[in-house]
């Protein structure tokens, strides 16, 4: 099982709901969260820096301008990587943003 956690707004860029990584980036930047917050924010984004590999290909398209767009889905067996996003999801939340939590035997092309 692999479980995505995303907000109600749609990114620009995939045409896919908006994770909560750019959703609290968002707030961040516009400076709207609270300092016990952005001690939190800060901590977990960096701990996902160190422990998230990043994807070397993006796309299985052959589009020739196929756009580089991955989306972040955690095997249910993450169970560091998803108490993190459990804690960001109360953040938005905090902020009447709405997170689901998505759940798929399927997500699609995985790197």
């Amino acid at each position: 099982m692999y479980v995505r956690f995303v907000i109600h707004r749609n990114d620009q860029d995939s045409g896919r709901r908006q994770g909560l990584f750019q959703a609290l980036s968002a707030l961040d930047h516009a400076g709207m969260l609270r300092p016990h917050e952005q001690i939190v924010w800060d901590e977990i984004y960096e701990w996902f820096q160190k422990n998230l590999r990043k994807p070397r290909s993006f796309s299985r398209s052959s589009k020739p301008h196929a756009k580089k767009v991955a989306l972040s889905w955690f095997r249910d067996s993450a169970t560091d990587h998803i108490a993190r996003m459990y804690a960001l999801a109360q953040i938005l939340e905090a902020h009447d943003v709405t997170v689901d939590v998505v759940r798929t035997q399927r997500p699609g092309y995985v790197v």
